[in-house]
């Protein structure tokens, strides 16, 4: 039993509640914080040119001295996309199983980190020590090998974190979900279960990842005349291994297109989570020398990023491969919600080109890595956790496994759906929301992290809806002339040479506003920008009904 304390366990989630993707979590106590998993999220639709979408480390930066570990649950960017921009930040020890700290490293040869960084291996089973509190890794089935939960260890009791899992009776590397350990802990007593809800609202179990095999062995059959082009999560190593078994089953070679795939399989063959005969794996240039029913691809591409392989393959956009009539497409996975649109969009120009694409919902060629709802009251009945909070997810998400630990007689003073960067606070007889910690999203354009924000997303949205007029002029404010121009440019808003009338009706308005403001004694910069800014909106308004960004640029002679 743990002592009692009159100290409090602080939980907070700086990105995963309300949303898909971004997953990270922290507990702390007294003077200890846990950290578990540092994902990466998706831009929506609005940030426009953002890459990728990180949470905001204020806290943690904040609180350095106190953070023990980055306890990794598994190998997706949703999990461990971030990782990089925290060690950019902070000095800490990273915790994971071998295949989640394998795809690291390859992550970090692309990123310049100033020191060394601590990657520690841990296998299922091992409990690592982290100040007041330790942690112990618990395996799980997921759609990527090396998945587990972390039982938490703390003076006021034990925090189980499901991290994602699922139960898969027949997985592909034979190792069922240790249900044995939540069964021990359950007895043991679980103050707090934290539990992914992405699949809450489906009834029953997810299937096992073997009848997406039993699929792909009948498009492989009944298409043998055609070259199979295969886009999956790039983390699926277990997807991948049945892709590849099927195909040398079938005498194709195997090549492999888009970098994360190939740094994700190359480090999965390293670490002995993959089994490829030599020989069978053949660069993408040389894919040109076989005939089409002796090849497969795997390609990235799954989720519709422009700028993944299979994006490039369909837009012929400096693809590496182009298809055509002998291609079979096969999409082996669901797009994340938000990515519906940009799926669609892929295979809609492959449908243009008469190129076949199967999907799942024609041909069962997906299963999901996310426990459904008997897989959540499984592990009600397992743990029989005094409280409760799921985590990863929309707010549907968090509502259905909210209704789902009900089901089973979770009492509802004691689940409770959080937000990002609220902190539940448990003591040792209550729990409760209480308070925040600094939350948000910090967007990664290029190289820039953080320096795109809602302004610079508004002025993107701006000129991607109405355009930009740019007005150049050379004025002497000492002498109070107007020197040279105005000149007006334009971008997005009018063809200039259909459009030479109004163009010169804003080069008119503009001259007369400047000496207008000089005849007034104006030495104002920003003032006159401001006056030729108001004139010209005013006057583009009533005859275009448009609002384009508008931009002086005033040069002092």
């Amino acid at each position: 039993m743990a002592k009692k304390s009159n100290k409090k366990i602080k939980i907070a989630a700086l990105g995963g509640l309300g949303e898909i993707g971004k997953n990270l979590t922290l507990i702390e106590y007294g003077e200890d914080i846990i950290v578990v998993d540092c994902g990466m999220g998706f831009p929506d639709d609005d940030m426009l040119g953002v890459d990728l979408v990180i949470p905001d480390l204020t806290y943690l930066k904040a609180n350095a001295d106190k953070i023990r570990g980055v306890f990794l649950t598994h190998g997706h960017e949703d999990h461990i996309g971030a990782v990089p921009y925290l060690l950019d930040e902070l000095d800490v020890p990273i915790y994971g199983t071998r295949l989640t700290i394998g795809i690291i490293k390859y992550k970090l040869e692309e990123h310049k980190i100033p020191f060394k960084p601590r990657l520690n291996c841990v296998s299922a089973g091992d409990v690592i020590s982290a100040g007041s509190m330790s942690v112990e890794f618990i395996h799980v089935n997921h759609s990527i090998a090396d998945a587990c939960a972390l039982a938490i260890f703390t003076p006021l009791g034990t925090v189980v974190h499901t991290g994602d899992f699922k139960l898969d009776l027949t997985p592909i590397d034979g190792e069922v979900m240790d249900l044995t350990r939540f069964g021990e802990l359950g007895r043991e007593g679980v103050l707090l279960m934290l539990c992914e809800s992405t699949n809450a609202e489906r009834p029953g179990f997810t299937p096992s990842e073997k009848t997406v095999g039993e699929s792909l062995k009948s498009i492989f059959m009944r298409h043998h005349k055609k070259r199979i082009v295969i886009t999956t999560f790039s983390s699926n190593v277990h997807r991948v291994q049945q892709i590849i078994d099927i195909s040398v089953a079938h005498k194709r070679k195997v090549a492999v297109i888009g970098r994360s795939m190939q740094n994700i399989v190359n480090a999965a063959i390293e670490l002995g989570y993959m089994h490829v005969p030599a020989g069978a794996i053949i660069d993408i240039g040389d894919v040109k020398n076989y005939n089409p029913e002796n090849v497969t691809v795997i390609t990235t591409g799954s989720q519709g990023e422009p700028m993944s392989a299979l994006y490039r393959m369909a837009f012929a956009d400096r693809a590496k491969l182009s298809l055509g009539h002998d291609d079979l497409v096969v999409i082996s996975a669901n797009p994340i919600p938000g990515n519906e649109k940009m799926v669609d969009k892929i295979i809609n120009e492959f449908s243009k080109n008469n190129i076949s694409v199967f999907r799942d919902n024609s041909v069962e060629t997906h299963v999901s890595g996310h426990a459904c709802q008997g897989e959540i009251k499984l592990l009600h009945a397992l743990l029989k956790p005094k409280y409760f909070m799921p985590i990863h997810g929309e707010h549907k998400h968090l509502a259905a496994a909210r209704e789902v630990a009900r089901s089973v007689g979770q009492d509802a003073s004691t689940i409770f759906i959080s937000e990002t960067g609220k902190v539940l606070e448990i003591t040792s007889k209550s729990a409760k929301l209480n308070g925040n910690v600094p939350s948000g999203a910090l967007f990664v354009d290029g190289s820039g992290v953080g320096d795109v924000g809602n302004i610079v997303l508004r002025d993107r949205k701006h000129l991607s809806e109405d355009g930009i007029i740019i007005v150049a002029a050379s004025v002497s404010m000492e002498e109070q002339l107007l020197l040279s121009g105005p000149e007006i440019v334009t971008r997005g808003f009018v063809y200039m040479r259909e459009s030479e009338e109004l163009i010169n009706d804003l080069r008119r308005l503009a001259y007369d506003t400047i000496y207008d403001a000089l005849d007034r004694g104006t030495h104002d910069w920003a003032h006159l920008k401001n006056m030729i800014k108001d004139d010209l909106s005013r006057y583009i308004y009533s005859k275009t009904k448009r609002r384009p960004m508008i931009l002086p640029v005033l040069l002092d002679e």
